[in-house]
């Protein structure tokens, strides 16, 4: 096999791989529906770009009739490459809007030298989008986070924040008025990464945020990736762990009635009686890149689209 016929099979691949992750999280979820019209959040990076892409393909076979439309909030950021975006998304053909909103400035002036800029930035392009949204008459709004952000924000809720929190792949506005979904929830930043290499994505940095030393999310992001090198699979089973979630072996009265159990108590351990027990720490072969062939067999509604 030529270098050239090799890299479009392994790209090839890559894609199947992607697809078939996003299906799933879409299938698992629920998070597209008949009519929906998916407002997809493009930033310029190489997680946006991915999800845009593979929601595109999607669409052309998915099993229900849905609606997408791009939006890129300029946060007029020294030195941001107005035209990459529109150029891009006009060669694409799909429906886009270009948001305006000098959040750069507001950050630079509220938050002081040298401190942190994510959490007020955050909050601006919240409602900056959430406005954009209702004006689009958008039902879903989809953001590119993925698998690896997921475990990042769990680590950083525990370290930092002392709660057991990450994000969710689907979650409902305060007002009950937006509902946020995150269709790249299984898909790991390496694979992602990889795919928008070789899309030759017009990647655009982020020299807002992405500059800022010593930020606590690099800080895990890179912990993760150096157990990912070191323990091989780690990373799989600590995201099956989010899926996994045993509250009665946990200590959270609010999920699990401890108070009330007593002699004669008809309250379940869903992990049985196994106080006395040392905890058994199950082992299963792991995935590896090229997946298990049944794996690429599976028909189920998003999860595969030929």
């Amino acid at each position: 096999m030529s270098m050239e016929k090799k890299q479009i099979y392994n790209l090839n691949k890559l894609h199947k791989r992607l697809r078939r992750e996003v299906g799933k999280a879409i299938a698992d979820f629920n998070m597209i529906e008949e009519g929906d019209r998916v407002m997809v959040c493009l930033s310029g990076g190489k997680d946006s770009y991915t999800l845009l892409d593979i929601l595109l393909n999607l669409k052309l076979n998915a099993p229900v009739n849905f609606e997408i439309v791009a939006v890129n909030l300029d946060q007029k950021q020294p030195g941001f490459p107005e035209e990459v975006l529109p150029n891009y998304l006009q060669q694409l053909g799909v429906e886009y809007k270009i948001v305006e909103e000098n959040t750069y400035g507001i950050v630079k002036e509220k938050i002081p030298e040298g401190k942190t800029t994510c959490s007020l930035c955050s909050r601006l392009r919240r409602g900056i989008l959430y406005r954009t949204a209702t004006e689009l008459g958008a039902t879903k709004i989809a953001l590119g986070h993925h698998r690896d952000d997921m475990l990042e924000t769990l680590f950083l809720n525990m370290f930092y924040g002392g709660k057991m929190k990450s994000m969710p792949p689907k979650l409902i506005s305060d007002d009950g008025k937006q509902i946020v979904i995150r269709p790249l929830a299984y898909c790991r930043e390496k694979d992602i990464a990889r795919y928008a290499e070789a899309k030759q994505f017009p990647i655009i940095p982020c020299n807002l945020c992405g500059s800022q030393p010593n930020l606590q999310r690099q800080v895990i992001k890179e912990m993760l990736q150096a157990w990912d090198r070191q323990y091989p699979g780690r990373i799989e089973t600590m995201f099956s762990a989010l899926q996994n979630v045993v509250p009665s072996h946990l200590c959270d009265p609010n999920l699990f009635d401890f108070k009330n159990i007593r002699h004669g108590s008809t309250l379940a351990n869903i992990e049985g009686d196994i106080a006395f027990d040392k905890p058994e720490i199950p082992t299963a072969p792991l995935l590896q890149d090229d997946d298990n062939e049944f794996l690429e067999q599976q028909q189920i509604s998003f999860r595969e689209v030929n």
